[in-house]
């Protein structure tokens, strides 16, 4: 009779356990009716929406406000946090630039030579390729827009740097360096980073 009533308290605990490890199991994959979304590495979201999505604004879907900035130290600033826009200048380089080796500095470091001058993103699809200064980082998106050469928005990757590329000057890459004299120097272009690096 004692062996039966320390097998029944041993049965009855295990019982005990089994079953706060169904109500446990129940509740977490029940869940609270919110969709959570995760990332382990912020850095592989492909959009800057995506990055403060699952960073700041964590299950909201408000839609981000662009913060117009006058320098790159306010870019540096805000962009990480928000699209922002600024007024600048853009010119113009080829492959074959003095100085140039024929393929771009940022990672793939896509070869640009033989008019190889688009990147092909999987958000934003067919993009031309940017250098700019190194406070706004590979990968980024840009909005391009105001200038003389095209009444349609164009759509740039951050891809390159260069020595004269600091401030508000973008560098749009063109299939010949003599190419870029067409462009020239463009002043009060609008720029719009509608994604912060990769």
């Amino acid at each position: 009779m004692i062996q039966l009533k320390k097998l029944s308290s041993i049965l009855f605990q295990r019982l005990k356990v089994v079953l706060f490890l169904l109500i446990l199991g129940m509740i977490v994959f029940s869940g609270n009716g919110k969709q959570v979304n995760y990332a382990t590495n912020i850095g592989s979201a492909t959009s800057l929406q995506a990055v403060h999505f699952v960073a700041k604004y964590d299950d909201t879907e408000e839609t981000l406000e662009v913060r117009s900035v006058s320098n790159m130290e306010e870019v540096r600033m805000y962009g990480p946090e928000s699209p922002v826009s600024f007024v600048g200048q853009m010119t113009a380089y080829g492959p074959d630039c003095r100085g140039c080796t024929g393929k771009v500095a940022c990672p793939p470091r896509q070869d640009v030579r033989n008019n190889n001058i688009y990147y092909e993103d999987a958000v934003y699809g067919t993009v031309r390729i940017l250098a700019a200064d190194s406070r706004i980082p590979c990968g980024s998106i840009i909005k391009i827009s105001n200038v003389t050469f095209s009444q349609e928005e164009i759509y740039g990757i951050v891809l390159d740097r260069g020595s004269a590329i600091v401030g508000n000057i973008i560098d749009f890459l063109v299939p010949r360096e003599n190419d870029g004299f067409a462009i020239g120097r463009q002043r009060g272009v609008q720029f719009e980073i509608v994604r912060w690096g990769w």
